[in-house]
């Protein structure tokens, strides 16, 4: 790895958002391509990240910042990647159920998923299953994520996939759902693909879903 894809992976594990940008456009005029930055660069360093808060080494608060300077870089790449024609590896759509408006875990997730390579759709918080079918249908996803952070909305998660069921649209995505309250005997339960018990987890059940872990 060059001295500064090496850098910039620390730069995101260490959550210098000051500093990103800066490294980014560096890399970029020393001729790396987006994709060397984000696959060299900033993948590795979520990883980090990941790694260390499954470990119960890092928290939330720095996951997200790490998280924020990762998207800073992000939305950098983005345009350059789109014209290299670079293939993610995979789509991921996200949303609160609807009667729940906790997003900071959601939020988590889907900019690690973005930081390990998949496109992100967030659909925001308190979406019904109406607002998950003609989103699903629109937006064409491998996996569609549901958060729940109250055991009175947990419910809204059955009627989701219910939803999703009776529009004829359930088997063309794997469903992983998480939250608080929620469990592996609930996610079976209501027919639900996968569980993650927090955001690297579910960046990992994405990873297996479309065969990229």
């Amino acid at each position: 790895m060059s001295e500064i894809l090496s850098e910039i992976s620390t730069t995101v594990i260490r959550g210098n958002l000051d500093e990103i940008e800066d490294l980014t456009e560096d890399a970029l005029g020393g001729g790396l391509d987006a994709q060397q930055i984000l696959n060299e660069g900033l993948m590795p360093g979520m990883d980090h990240v990941g790694v260390e808060f499954r470990a119960g080494r890092m928290f939330v608060p720095e996951v997200l910042r790490s998280a924020r300077t990762m998207q800073r870089s992000m939305d950098i790449l983005k345009p350059l990647l789109a014209e290299e024609g670079v293939a993610m590896v995979g789509k991921v759509m996200l949303g609160t159920v609807e009667g729940d408006l906790h997003d900071i875990g959601k939020n988590l997730v889907g900019m690690m998923c973005e930081g390990a390579g998949f496109e992100v759709q967030d659909l925001g918080k308190n979406i019904s299953p109406e607002g998950f079918v003609v989103a699903v249908k629109e937006f064409n996803p491998d996996v569609v994520g549901m958060s729940a952070l109250l055991t009175t909305t947990m419910r809204s998660m059955e009627h989701t996939i219910d939803a999703l069921q009776e529009a004829g649209v359930r088997d063309q995505f794997k469903v992983m759902v998480g939250g608080a309250p929620v469990t592996k005997d609930f996610a079976d339960q209501i027919g639900a693909d996968g569980y993650a018990s927090n955001a690297a987890a579910a960046v990992d059940l994405a990873k297996q879903f479309v065969g990229a872990a």
